[in-house]
């Protein structure tokens, strides 16, 4: 077996492709043989999910950022952005260059939600206005964000995320790292009742206590709870005796169905057994959502009980799920929107292991789970790689020297920016920040973050 350092290509500068990376650095492997590590990305900056996927009042979540910085300094692991796989590379080309590959390409597509109505005008997935709030380079600038009344479909982190960012005010925000147009587009938001629905009761939903607490915590939001949706099956008092947090949730939401609405101009709804079954529209725009009343049916599941009601709103959101892109060159499960596969080796049409090719995080398992699930996930598929390495299963790569891929990507006229590169595209994003008395100001245009972060730059 050769003793040349293993050397990997991770497809994905977000969480789990940065924990991939630091379990290969500190496999056994790596003390013996050596391992050379190259991320790729499809955006300028690295990071993914924590620097577009978080809302930006959440900086406790972006302190993992620390953490994933830690992995990228050390000297095995080399960044590339705005390297767009498919595009600027190949499976093929990734196969010349590396003996394996993992794919750690999350899922950046909103879920499909089936009811009628939901194509009109003022209906959005959340992803989308995540990304606009976050300042995704990809994404347009300006937002619509004239509803009065608007509806949240879903009761996970994600809905709470959306539902707070559209009850917030813009100075509330204001010492985030929200860059102008972010800014400004709150400033015209006229959204005053922000209403969140769940199909099923209060002990089956998903977010976490800390993150249900948040909204009360705003002196612009008054959060409000119907008694009425207060209801517990045996299944669900048995959720609330085994799970701490569950019964958090529960606690926290009981204690809010109890008291009198406040004076806070922005009231925050939140609504259970309700199952939207169609968006109402006017002249091809949102103008009502309609909803089921469901029941417990003592399994923690609900049932229709035939009882329709019509919500005034004017735009619907809807948080039930992300979803994965397929990626070339691999089979993809349309049904669960993963690449097949078994601990992380990717399996080819006929079920047998795609050599050399492995998945972790959201592209892997589905897109469920909290950031830190990731890291156990990249932990498995590396043990995968590192097994096959062991048994001689991990083809020799063509060019193995870690000066031709730049050399490659050179020729194929790729602007690609480097682990450098952040480190200047971080300080000016600082730099803006702090004119303002903030930790940072987001640059939000992907020439601008190329240009910054190559900036006589020798990216050889």
């Amino acid at each position: 077996m050769t003793t040349r350092p293993l050397r990997v290509a991770i497809v994905g500068a977000g969480p789990a492709g940065i924990y991939a990376a630091d379990a290969l650095m500190k496999s056994d492997a790596a003390a013996s043989r050596g391992v050379s590590i190259d991320l790729f990305d499809c955006l300028p900056a690295p990071f993914g999910l924590i620097r577009y996927g978080v809302a930006p009042d959440h900086p406790r979540i972006k302190e993992i950022i620390k953490a994933l910085h830690r992995v990228l300094d050390k000297p095995q692991v080399r960044f590339f952005g705005n390297v767009r796989y498919g595009a600027d590379l190949t499976l093929d080309d990734l196969h010349a260059h590396y003996h394996a590959v993992v794919f750690a390409t999350g899922a950046l597509q909103d879920r499909d939600l089936n009811i009628p109505g939901i194509e009109l005008g003022g209906s959005h997935g959340a992803a989308d206005f995540v990304s606009w709030f976050n300042s995704h380079p990809d994404v347009d600038q300006t937002w619509p964000l004239e509803a009065r009344s608007v509806a949240v479909l879903g009761v996970g982190n994600v809905a709470l995320d959306v539902a707070r960012m559209l009850a917030k005010t813009a100075d509330e925000l204001l010492p985030t790292e929200i860059p102008a147009h972010v800014e400004q587009g709150l400033r015209d938001n006229a959204a005053i009742d922000i209403h969140v629905f769940g199909r099923r009761g209060p002990a089956q939903a998903k977010f976490t206590p800390i993150e249900l607490r948040e909204l009360d915590h705003s002196p612009t939001i008054e959060v409000i709870v119907e008694p009425r949706d207060l209801e517990f099956d045996e299944a669900s008092v048995r959720a609330r005796r085994e799970s701490k947090q569950v019964d958090m949730v529960s606690d926290t939401l009981t204690t809010w169905a109890s008291r009198d609405p406040g004076p806070r101009p922005h009231r925050l709804h939140l609504h259970f057994f309700e199952s939207p079954v169609e968006v109402l529209g006017t002249d091809g725009r949102v103008s009502g959502l309609r909803t089921e009343r469901t029941e417990l049916t003592g399994t923690g599941e609900v049932r229709g009980t035939g009882e329709h009601a019509d919500w005034d709103v004017q735009a619907v959101y809807r948080a039930v799920g992300y979803y994965s892109d397929p990626v070339a060159g691999l089979p993809f499960d349309e049904a669960s929107g993963t690449v097949p596969n078994t601990a992380g080796r990717v399996l080819d049409e006929a079920g047998e292991p795609h050599g050399g090719v492995y998945v972790t995080g959201w592209v892997k398992r589905g897109p469920v789970g909290l950031i830190g699930h990731t890291k156990g996930d990249a932990n498995e598929t590396v043990a995968c790689l590192l097994e096959d390495a062991d048994q001689g299963l991990l083809a020799e790569p063509l060019h193995p020297a870690d000066s031709d891929v730049i050399a490659f990507l050179a020729r194929r006229g790729t602007e690609f920016t480097t682990w450098d590169g952040w480190y200047k595209l971080d300080a000016y994003e600082r730099a803006l920040g702090d004119a303002h008395g903030r930790e940072r100001v987001k640059v939000s245009t992907r020439e601008e973050m190329v240009a910054l972060s190559r900036d006589a730059e020798d990216v050889a």
